[in-house]
């Protein structure tokens, strides 16, 4: 007989979605088929530019924290942005296409956080095309062209720019600006998102080395021509930036200035300077795999996007699908604080505050949400965008009634502080803890035993409407009002009595010796974890027996066809706290492998669906990692390190950059 662990890890391993890299390297993903393709986000936490299969073009840009009208319903989305650096390039006068290029390979650098193109064109020239988000400087991008040709030839390299159909009332320009002996063309488009309310502008030039060409426009077209010897390379690169409205003041003359900066510092200063900022995140956080490339792959693909999602200081969050596309309309949801943070938090606290700051900004409007629906305190959004207010479209029930976000705010709030024991900090966040206890006070019914309720909700297991009870909402409502409790006690601020009686007499069900996903809960299917998520990353249960039959019984009702990847990624923590190292190594590859999508293993929500790439469940499956098999466990004191757990398909396991000490956890 095959056991359940070892024929879940039998299937996913065989299963016809499971793909591996072609070469073996563990800050590469290599691609050489452009069958099924699914592109990468270059990203620095500003703008998203997203990959494309067709040679010298993007995709498409996300610009963060940027939202109009979408023209559907009305309800905000997150905006896409001009296209700056695409290419049109000419051989001998022939056009390189999409259907005419040969040897198409692609690679992405985790490492440098870069996406190169190669290809060959006829027996003219073989091509690479590098582009990259410059992690050095927030609104600037570079697309670096190298041509080594096969024999003598001509080229003709225009660059020119995509304005997406959501954008409005597009003008462009080509000027050449002098200051002294400096030459300065600039070409540049200006648009207005779909309902005004903001100016986009993109604005580039071309870097040369050696002597610069001249430029000249043809139509909505910048560039020049030159002629290339046999056997000897080229290399120039089309430098600029994206700016808003909503960033700077002036937009126009702001993404002017990104070329002309380019043109003084140039094509290696510019690299460079991209380089050394990636390389600084990965020395003070990375996790090393020894033995299991493709973990060691996955792990950094995951890290290496969530690092791109964001930026430290900018009061920014992010959404489920990060800056790789506008799904779920770039949202914020819980995805931010109960699935991504915990990974920022250990590795990249600095960003994991990002997430918070953009929560405390929008405290006024959590309040005027709580007052909106007759309850007290801060009651944040399901969905929230820039303005703070719901952004869930009206069709969605969750927009009103999975309210649970309220307290998983709060929580990361706690966790923060416990991480880095900073009482000033907690001092002037305090305000975000007492608001959200004091709507958990005002949402609590009082039923005639004394004990409270918590009526009328959507939880975690979002197939659930309108249930009273739900296990996560209690339990996560609980832990916020105790951690208030506990805030309050270390700033000395007083501490309303009501907080502690909701948080020692809310209820949570049990039944046969099952904690309930609800009150009434007859064992029907659920989206995902629920009442496991009271083991981690709550601590509402802790015995040992409670946690291992909670997990027999819902590993077993959760969604196997249509459920989305977080849940394994907490199945596989509890597993490894619990000492179960094959079930805790099948979920951690079920947290990530069904939901790879070709070429070079992006996130999809579920296994049945396309919408990569999914930061939510990158979070989920890095938790695994640090929570689970690294044995790190967050403590009110701080995080605490305990023996781990390693997996026997790894040699060894190093997590660098934990806690404020930047220390290293070794598992062998």
């Amino acid at each position: 007989m095959i056991s359940n662990v070892k024929r879940l890890l039998l299937l996913l391993l065989v299963s016809p979605i499971a793909f591996a890299q072609t070469k073996s390297d563990a800050w590469h993903l290599y691609a050489n088929s452009r069958d099924n393709y699914y592109g990468v986000a270059m990203a620095n936490g500003q703008i998203g530019i997203v990959t494309d299969d067709t040679p010298l073009k993007t995709k498409e840009i996300i610009l963060n924290g940027v939202y109009d009208s979408s023209p559907e319903n009305g309800i905000s989305r997150i905006v896409r942005g001009i296209e700056f650096l695409n290419l049109h390039l000419n051989i001998n006068n022939e056009a390189i296409k999409s259907d005419n290029i040969e040897n198409w390979s692609q690679v992405i650098s985790m490492k440098e956080g870069t996406s190169t193109t190669s290809f060959s064109f006829k027996n003219y020239a073989k091509i690479n095309y590098t582009i990259l988000a410059n992690r050095a400087i927030p609104f600037s991008a570079m697309a670096i062209v190298e041509i080594t040709p096969d024999k003598d030839i001509e080229i003709t390299a225009n660059n020119y720019m995509i304005v997406p159909e959501e954008l409005k009332e597009a003008k462009s320009q080509f000027r050449v600006l002098k200051d002294n002996q400096y030459l300065m063309p600039v070409f540049g488009t200006t648009a207005k998102t779909l309902t005004g309310k903001y100016t986009i502008a993109a604005a580039t030039t071309f870097l040369f080395d050696g002597q610069s060409e001249i430029l000249k426009q043809t139509g909505n077209e910048v560039g020049f021509s030159k002629k290339l010897m046999k056997g000897k390379k080229y290399r120039f690169a089309i430098a600029g930036g994206i700016c808003t409205s909503k960033d700077v003041t002036d937009p126009l003359n702001e993404s002017e200035r990104q070329p002309i900066y380019a043109l003084q510092e140039g094509i290696d200063k510019l690299l460079d300077r991209h380089k050394t900022a990636w390389n600084a995140l990965w020395e003070t956080g990375d996790i090393q795999i020894e033995g299991d490339l493709e973990a060691q792959q996955r792990v950094r693909f995951a890290l290496y996007n969530l690092y791109s999602y964001i930026r430290p200081e900018t009061r920014q969050s992010i959404a489920p699908m990060g800056l790789s596309s506008q799904g779920y309309n770039g949202h914020i949801f819980w995805d931010s604080e109960l699935w991504m943070f915990p990974t920022l938090l250990a590795l990249q606290p600095e960003m994991a505050k990002s997430c918070l700051d953009y929560r405390s900004d929008r405290l006024s409007k959590a309040k005027q949400k709580a007052t909106i629906y007759g309850y007290k305190g801060a009651m944040f959004p399901w969905e929230s965008d820039d303005t703070g207010e719901e952004a869930t479209p009206t069709w969605a029930l969750t927009g009103i009634f999975e309210q649970h976000i309220t307290a998983d705010v709060s929580i990361a709030f706690w966790n923060y502080y416990s991480y880095t024991q900073d009482k000033s900090w907690l001092k002037n966040e305090f305000k975000v803890l007492k608001e959200t206890a004091d709507f958990w006070v005002s949402r609590v019914v009082k039923n005639q035993d004394g004990s409270y309720s918590i009526l009328n909700v959507v939880g975690a297991d979002e197939y659930a409407q309108h249930v009273d009870d739900n296990a996560f909402t209690n339990a996560s409502a609980i832990e916020s009002l105790k951690n208030t409790i506990k805030a309050a006690t270390i700033l000395g601020e007083p501490i309303d009595s009501k907080w502690v009686e909701v948080s020692e007499k809310l209820v949570i069900h049990t039944e046969n010796g099952i904690t309930q996903n609800y009150k009434g809960y007859k064992g029907q299917t659920i989206k995902q974890a629920d009442v496991n998520l009271l083991a981690y990353p709550l601590h509402t249960i802790t015995d040992k027996v409670q946690i291992e039959r909670d997990l027999e019984y819902y590993t077993e009702k959760i969604d196997k066809k249509d459920g989305p990847a977080m849940a394994s990624g907490v199945l596989s923590v509890l597993y490894s706290r619990l000492g179960d190292k094959e079930k805790a190594y099948a979920y951690f590859v079920k947290s990530y492998l069904p939901n790879s999508r070709p070429p070079f293993g992006v996130f999809s929500e579920s296994a049945n669906s396309n919408n990569p790439y999914f930061a939510t469940g990158a979070g989920a499956m890095l938790q695994a990692v640090i929570y689970g098999f690294g044995g790190v466990e967050q403590t009110d004191q701080g995080l605490k390190y305990n023996k781990g757990l390693l997996p026997k398909q790894w040699k060894s396991l190093k997590i660098i950059g934990l806690g404020p000490d930047n220390k290293t956890v070794i598992i062998e």
